[in-house]
């Protein structure tokens, strides 16, 4: 393990293959047989379990539930909305056959080519289409709505160039999809949805973001506003962590879905549309970990306390055991996921290497000595320090320090975008400045002439227009035009 742990590239010397290097060697994810597609392996499993689990219930407590869709979609679906097949024509997976035959040449099995549908069917890049056409089956009347639907899946995006959990062609996330009787009542479950991405990123993910909304070129393929929450990783690269599209009736009257208002007319349903993705297991990754390997939030750690024994021969192990069962015990009662791992085909110092490369926040070292001295040795993963403290009352001792350790990380990913966070006037100096990562707080016209201007000379977009920023106008960089207020510029994942 030691040499494992060597093996991990530094940030320093390679950020992309640090990242590479933590995903496979913590055990999250492997690539697989398939062309840009990633296997989750357990671990890396059991913290999406988490990241859904929390995510869930705090929809449910909004009023959603969840239902499922397709993962077949028409062709003819996609054509219904202009905009919506324009932005995913070429990321669309399609099945053309419904049978396999074997070769007559060999041993193998080839196309059927008798089985040709008679229309094609899409591997869904979303759901929009399928639902849409599903919820007008289910919504005659205003006393029909809202409709407050989520599902869980996964979808299917054709990427060529692919990065395990941060961009790869199948992943897996959850899509709300909301049907409502007013523009004001699509447009209010839009802002509530996005923030509640945000209050799950800085609560659960110990992560800051910053909410907007994107601009036009930047939207939702079939949106009429996009709001995002983007985050900043160590490297100073922006990530989108999820996004919340309020898309008017567009899909209403694509899918011909009405309902008879309270006037007792017929009318358009009004949309929004929501969702986060395995993508957020990147951003995890990528907002707190080190060159030791992965520091991970105690709130979405699927173990938050592992403690090893020290022990020579069956008589001292069975001591260190009794004390250290009763301590999983009573963290276990508090509410704390926590691991005793006695097993004896490891050396301690594998096992202390294991858990800090896989993130444990706590770390608990008892041994014979320790039970002499009425002492235990804790370890935080965040800062590595470790002291020794008396074993009556660590139980109290843990929980705090786990709240502790969530509060310290969330701060330092606070401090570091504060630091890589500045205001630029002078396009010279942008792109000058943008070579060394961060967010940059510019004036833009509001065209998209200068937008792709920019992206094209420099690399970076326009994140977002905050909802919480400086509102006072000023000049753009590049054009002088007039602008309403500053936007955040970054390069981005």
């Amino acid at each position: 393990m030691a040499k494992q742990l060597k093996n991990l590239t530094k940030r320093s010397e390679s950020y992309s293959q640090w990242y590479n290097d933590l995903v496979l060697k913590a055990n999250l994810a492997e690539q697989s047989a398939v062309r840009g597609c990633m296997v989750i392996k357990p671990y890396g499993y059991a913290i999406w379990e988490k990241i859904q689990r929390q995510l869930d219930d705090m929809f449910k407590e909004t009023g959603h539930v969840n239902a499922y869709f397709p993962l077949l979609i028409p062709k003819s679906f996609l054509s219904k909305e202009a905009e919506h097949v324009e932005g995913f024509a070429k990321e669309c997976a399609v099945v053309t056959h419904h049978r396999l035959m074997q070769d007559p040449n060999g041993t193998g099995v080839v196309v059927d080519p008798s089985a040709k549908l008679e229309e094609e069917l899409i591997i869904r890049p979303t759901s929009e289409t399928i639902i849409w056409n599903t919820y007008r089956n289910w919504i005659t009347s205003y006393r029909d709505l809202p409709i407050l639907c989520n599902q869980w899946a996964n979808v299917m995006r054709w990427e060529m160039r692919t990065r395990m959990f941060l961009r790869t062609a199948e992943f897996l996330w959850q899509e709300g999809h909301t049907a409502h009787e007013t523009r004001q009542e699509a447009e209010a479950e839009t802002v509530r949805m996005i923030n509640l991405y945000g209050d799950f990123a800085e609560q659960y993910m110990a992560m800051p973001v910053i909410k907007g909304v994107k601009s036009a070129t930047e939207r939702f393929a079939g949106a009429l506003d996009t709001y995002t929450i983007e985050a900043m990783m160590q490297d100073g690269k922006a990530l989108q962590s999820g996004t919340s599209h309020f898309l008017g009736q567009n899909f209403a009257k694509a899918f011909d879905v009405q309902f008879s208002n309270r006037e007792n007319k017929m009318d358009y349903v009004w949309a929004s549309s929501w969702g986060v993705s395995t993508r957020l297991m990147g951003a995890l990754i990528m907002t707190h970990s080190d060159d030791n390997g992965l520091v991970l939030p105690p709130k979405l750690a699927p173990i938050q306390v592992v403690i090893i024994p020290i022990y020579k021969g069956e008589e001292q192990l069975a001591k260190v055991s009794e004390k250290a069962n009763a301590i999983v015990a009573q963290l276990k009662s508090m509410g704390i996921s926590v691991k005793y791992d006695d097993s004896d085909n490891k050396r301690a110092g594998f096992k202390f290497a294991d858990y800090e490369l896989k993130g444990v926040p706590v770390r608990l070292v008892i041994g014979a000595r320790d039970l002499e001295n009425g002492t235990i040795e804790v370890m935080r993963r965040d800062t590595l320090e470790k002291t020794n403290l008396p074993v009556e009352g660590i139980e109290a001792h843990v929980a705090q320090l786990l709240e502790d350790i969530q509060a310290n990380i969330f701060q330092k990913a606070l401090d570091q975008r504060a630091a890589m966070t500045q205001e630029v006037d002078s396009y010279d100096e942008f792109k000058e400045k943008i070579e060394g990562g961060g967010f940059f707080l510019c004036h833009w016209d509001g065209t998209a002439e200068t937008e792709e201007k920019i992206k094209n000379e420099t690399k970076a977009t326009i994140r977002c227009i905050p909802l919480d920023g400086d509102k006072t106008p000023g000049k753009c960089m590049v054009t002088g035009k007039p602008s309403a207020q500053r936007v955040i510029f970054a390069r981005a994942y």
